[in-house]
């Protein structure tokens, strides 16, 4: 019987804010992936170990949570004012596709180091100390990303004392903007809100009406309240991920607001649709232990926000979704913003299972209608491993 080789793939393993995911240059890939497709699908899922029964991807580079089952391609861009393209595909565990209908936040901040790094920059925009402005353009859902990244002797800098929650080690500050963040390939006609209100009634089986603000923005997100569901906001995530009534609620309430959201035509669609849209709930602050120890307590924060991703809780905050928060926060009478005390705000600092986080937004109404200029947040990023990712022939 013959036996095929596996084959080589110039790949980085890199953390981006509390995910991790493996990077590509399109150039790289194999001819057949290097285009949108089943080959392209079958090598990215092959890589990350999935589809996986056992849902642990032993088997491949995935770390079986929907932070860790990341893919990432990377190209110079050849749009104006853009230095590259980035495009990501979050890989299902357990069944054989890859999401491409939405953002990363979190391996955002990674690509512009990796950009630079891979020689995808133009050299002449890259400073040898300072600080490197690396446009991207986010192709999953055609918005620009602006990444700030540390220069030291005419490399990235890695290493720093910026401290994130979610992840153990400090690391350089990687600053993004969320340039003009609402989706506009979304919803009903690209609407912030697709449903033409700040807050919704939301009508959802089993679970009742609930007040909900669907908005889309970083990526589409349905905002409910914590105690309409029963829940006081400081949840970590054993209390909701070992109770499979309650992750059967969650993806109930995600079914109904996707259809509202204009997002799916049929509800059976959402099972093809795991990366989005979000659910989370909000609550006003309150003291908890987050799940490394370290007390928040009600001054620290503006809000409390849990988020689920790819059906579970998440174990921090996805950074597009962070994003909907800093937008939502800044439109008053949101549920967010309300959780937040109300009134008109450019920042919110808001307590999630493994800490806080800030992030602020440029919100305005103009004819009636809510336009948000740029989001703008802190993560971190770094190399973990780079080479060769090997994948059987």
């Amino acid at each position: 019987m013959a036996h095929r080789p596996q084959i080589k793939i110039p790949a980085t393993y890199m953390r981006g804010g509390t995910s991790k995911g493996v990077f590509f240059r399109l150039q790289d890939l194999p001819e057949a992936a290097q285009v949108p497709g089943a080959a392209r699908d079958a090598l990215l899922m092959r890589v990350i170990g999935s589809p996986d029964p056992y849902g642990k991807q032993i088997d491949g580079m995935g770390g079986a949570t929907s932070s860790t089952s990341k893919t990432v391609i990377i190209a110079k861009s050849s749009r104006p004012d853009h230095d590259v393209d980035y495009l990501f595909g979050q890989v299902s565990i357990d069944k054989a596709f890859v999401d491409w209908s939405g953002n990363c936040g979190n391996l955002s901040a990674a690509v512009g180091p990796f950009a630079i790094s891979a020689g995808l920059v133009d050299p002449s925009r890259i400073p040898r100390d300072g600080v490197a402005t690396v446009r991207i353009w986010q192709a999953n859902i055609g918005k620009t990303i602006i990444g700030h990244v540390s220069m030291t002797d005419g490399a990235v800098q890695e290493t720093g004392d910026f401290e994130l929650d979610g992840v153990t080690f400090p690391a350089a500050e990687v600053q993004l903007e969320f340039m003009n963040p609402a989706a506009e390939e979304e919803g009903a006609g690209g609407a912030m809100f697709p449903t033409g209100k700040v807050v919704d009634d939301l009508d959802v089986p089993g679970v009742g009406t609930l007040k909900a603000t669907m908005i889309n923005a970083g990526i589409p997100t349905i905002f409910v309240d914590a105690e309409s569901i029963g829940y006081k906001g400081t949840e970590l995530q054993d209390a909701i991920n070992s109770d499979e009534k309650a992750l059967a609620m969650f993806e109930t309430i995600r079914a109904h607001g996707a259809l509202r959201m204009g997002l799916i035509k049929h509800l059976d669609e959402i099972g093809t649709r795991q990366h989005t849209p979000k659910v989370a709930f909000v609550a006003k602050p309150a003291d908890y232990v987050a799940s490394s120890g370290k007390r928040v307590t009600a001054g620290d924060v503006d809000l409390l926000v849990r988020a689920m991703s790819m059906g579970k809780l998440h174990h921090a905050m996805m950074g597009t979704a962070a994003v909907a928060i800093g937008t939502a926060a800044a439109i008053s009478g949101t549920l967010v913003n309300l959780a937040a005390g109300g009134g008109e705000r450019e920042a919110v600092r808001f307590g999630h299972p493994s800490g806080t986080l800030r992030v602020g937004a440029e919100a305005r109404l103009e004819g009636g209608e809510w336009t948000v200029t740029k989001a703008i947040m802190s993560r971190s990023a770094r190399v973990l491993m780079e080479g060769w990712v090997r994948v059987p022939g």
